[in-house]
């Protein structure tokens, strides 16, 4: 199966868009739980609420060895009818996103990533010919200065459309996603626009404020889905009492009730 045919089949078994991103941070650990003791609580709270989980290569290698070691347990525990999504963010010349490229696919047996696009068709091309593979793009991200960059006019539009155009450009196998920060919904709408069809991943949502209900009305496609709603922090963290697992079950039920409410208000709206 391809990355999009296993994304689809997890969403319809757990009504839920909602992907949950593994970024371990030992300073906010619930106390006595080892990396591992922790990641395995959270991927158990939460299996059956997910549509994709997103492990944030950084955090782990920021932890050496530990976090090498900690990153492959957690993938052997993730339960095979869920895709993994791996937050890498990797951009770079060719010959080095081949070998990244192979590190992610082949070794880390991923099914989807996030690259930057910023060095051309030829610097994803490593990425992209993996045609049951998902490339997500950073298109217009979550971060508050984004706009920096992506919000520069390249001609008559800015910088993070003319990226959308491009990956439907690029977009041979049906392979490409974008990530747009559900903090700037507006700019979401936009890509969606120009993208109709493109899985689009969520990130911004929880600790980084951004506005649920408006960014997944913005991002769903024409039948409500193709929208990766992703929630870190405020699922990982939600407690760090005994009873965090439970906590962060709940809240990761909750964002997906609320994912599903916005999508069948949207529904509602466009039968009118």
């Amino acid at each position: 199966m391809s990355f999009l045919e296993r994304l689809h089949a997890a969403a319809r078994a757990n009504d839920s868009w909602l992907c949950v991103g593994l970024d371990p941070d030992p300073s906010m650990l619930p106390t006595g739980l080892s990396l591992d003791m922790f990641l395995d609580g959270v991927v158990e709270a939460t299996q059956d609420l997910v549509c994709c989980f997103k492990p944030n290569l950084a955090f782990f290698e920021a932890l050496g060895m530990e976090g090498q070691q900690a990153v492959r347990s957690l993938l052997r525990r993730i339960p095979s009818s869920i895709p993994v999504l791996i937050d890498a963010k990797r951009g770079d010349t060719p010959h080095s996103m081949s070998a990244y490229a192979r590190a992610i696919f082949e070794d880390l047996h991923a099914d989807a990533v996030t690259v930057s696009p910023y060095l051309g068709a030829d610097s994803l091309a490593p990425f992209l010919q993996y045609a049951d593979r998902g490339v997500f793009l950073l298109c217009k991200t979550s971060n508050p200065g984004a706009g920096e960059i992506q919000d520069l006019m390249v001609g008559a539009e800015p910088l993070y459309l003319h990226i959308a155009r491009r990956a439907l450009a690029w977009d041979r196998h049906g392979t490409v996603g974008l990530v747009v920060g559900a903090t700037y919904p507006g700019d979401v709408a936009a890509v969606r626009q120009i993208a109709p069809d493109t899985p689009i991943l969520l990130p911004g949502v929880g600790a980084q404020a951004g506005d649920l209900e408006a960014a997944v009305r913005s991002a769903a496609d024409s039948n409500g889905e193709r929208v990766i709603v992703n929630a870190s922090r405020s699922v990982l963290y939600a407690s760090r009492a005994a009873d965090w697992q439970n906590t962060a079950h709940q809240a990761a039920d909750a964002l997906r009730h609320q994912i599903n409410g916005a999508r069948a208000n949207l529904s509602a709206t466009r039968a009118l």
